[in-house]
């Protein structure tokens, strides 16, 4: 289910470039998680880090690499 959710949001994200603007400045994808889920969508950042590399029309999920970030 959070999947669907998770495809749903980047859909509407791709839709509405207010939105991926807002999505583009966030730091980590537990903000992204907050913000689908004021949308209404609900998955979590850690859904969304193990969709990376997958995509939604034109839209592709990337793992940003910080550096100092420890695993």
């Amino acid at each position: 289910m959070a999947l669907d959710q998770l495809k749903a949001f980047l859909q509407k994200m791709q839709d509405e470039p207010s939105l991926k603007a807002n999505v583009l400045s966030c730091s980590t994808a537990d903000d992204v998680a907050q913000i689908a889920l004021k949308l209404g969508y609900e998955f979590s950042g850690d859904e969304l880090l193990r969709f990376s590399g997958g995509k939604v029309g034109k839209v592709t999920v990337k793992k940003n690499d910080v550096p100092g970030e420890y695993n």
